[in-house]
């Protein structure tokens, strides 16, 4: 997606807006009165609101926040935000951020104590298994008031139905990112069994977290993405067990560099990954696969453990400041619940089913649900025992034929000094 030019949120405070009309009355030419005023209309903070944002300011607040990898604009783009350091300079909190890869990676670190954090983004289903097990708090949305530009199809969602404890970041689908000048497969016909191709082994990757992993082997075997059963649990587990010998690796971040670099052929990803690595090599495509895929939410949270709240969702309204959305959204490359921030979109992004999917596409889409303990515990068991025998593979055989070797050799020796003995006899 191409990166456009980002306007400062902040850069007409009450004091600019002051200079700009002093400059105005100064004789500025009209051109640059019309830029002026098309910079002011484009500033969505009040006097009111910069009062909300300093209140911190020199009482020394810092705040933890974990989050995805590359899942924020950082500036690193010409003409784009540093998120992070417009929120500390504005408010005067210091912001300590650390990422992860996947949600249970999330989960056991929150899980394990030992580091405090303060908001957290996880994924749908992982919000409401925390909010199951008291992981994370209830919102004050009297100081998140910028929820208004959450959009409706994105409230009250099964994983946290009376919206209580969450604000929606970013949303997106699931797919299949390929090469398509050696995929010899028209895009129509590519659906998710592609990942079971062996004319394709050693090129596919598959996602290294057991829900992603095994929703896909579910819609393969024609199963619910929830299903709880134990044996059809198991039998998605026996579909990706199958797939283990052709598969070149079990990874998440990686897939951006091994598919941008044509280090591997096939993968799963997020659309909103899959968009950014097509920017760097044409000869990538997407799809979302006809047989239904993921819908996932990802939003921000404020853990039970948090020693700032308060500070949390300050920068959580902060996130959903509009022009913020739209930087952040805009750099990562996912589909945004944001309406100011959609509607600062491109039209050309706006129009793409890859962002944005038709109705009829979405609703062949599934958004996952927290599963139940027993269910969450037969999914990782099998999960471990699958990855168990993808890690050993070949090398499980390797001790009982290095013993039966040794055996043999050993009878064999036996053998010739028993034959040797007889000779010396006679």
């Amino acid at each position: 997606m191409k990166k456009y030019r980002l306007k400062r949120l902040f850069s007409l405070c009450l004091a600019a807006v002051m200079c700009a009309a002093v400059l105005t009355s100064c004789g500025s030419s009209e051109s640059e009165a019309d830029d002026e005023e098309e910079d002011t209309q484009a500033q969505t903070l009040t006097v009111d609101d910069e009062a909300y944002y300093t209140r911190f300011k020199g009482k020394g607040v810092s705040i933890n926040v974990y989050n995805w990898g590359e899942y924020i604009c950082t500036g690193e783009d010409e003409g784009t935000l540093d998120v992070i350091t417009e929120f500390e300079e504005l408010t005067g909190i210091t912001v300590n951020y650390t990422t992860f890869a996947t949600n249970e990676e999330l989960y056991a670190k929150l899980k394990g104590g030992g580091v405090s954090y303060d908001v957290i983004i996880p994924s749908d289903y992982m919000i409401s298994k925390m909010i199951k097990e008291n992981m994370i708090q209830k919102l004050d949305f009297d100081n998140i008031p910028n929820f208004k530009y959450i959009m409706d199809d994105f409230r009250n969602q099964a994983y946290d139905p009376t919206n209580e404890y969450s604000v929606p970041y970013t949303w997106g689908t699931v797919g299949i990112i390929y090469d398509e000048t050696v995929v010899d497969i028209p895009e129509e016909d590519i659906d998710w069994d592609i990942l079971w191709n062996e004319d394709y082994a050693d090129q596919i990757l598959m996602f290294d977290n057991p829900r992603d992993a095994f929703a896909i082997a579910e819609i393969v075997c024609g199963l619910s993405l929830n299903t709880e059963d134990p044996k059809e649990l198991k039998m998605a587990a026996d579909a990706l067990k199958e797939q283990k010998s052709i598969v070149q690796g079990y990874v998440m971040d990686e897939i951006f560099d091994k598919m941008g670099a044509g280090e591997a052929l096939i993968a799963p990803y997020y659309a909103g990954d899959a968009m950014t690595i097509m920017e760097s090599n044409d000869a990538l495509n997407f799809v979302v696969p006809k047989s239904g895929t993921n819908l996932f939410i990802d939003a921000m949270c404020v853990p039970s453990s948090s020693q700032n709240k308060e500070a949390a969702e300050m920068f959580i309204n902060f996130m959903c400041e509009p022009d913020i959305a739209y930087a952040n959204i805009d750099y990562i490359c996912y589909s945004t619940p944001h309406s100011a921030a959609y509607d600062m979109l491109d039209p050309e992004i706006q129009n793409d089913p890859a962002y944005y999917p038709s109705d009829e596409v979405k609703a062949n889409m599934t958004v996952f649900v927290n599963l139940s303990d027993e269910a969450n515990m037969t999914m990782q068991t099998l999960w471990t025992e699958m990855k168990s025998a993808e890690e050993n593979g070949v090398n499980k055989w390797l001790v009982p034929i290095f013993l039966i070797l040794c055996l043999l050799i050993i009878i064999f020796v036996l053998i010739r000094r028993h034959i040797k003995s007889k000779k010396d006899i006679f």
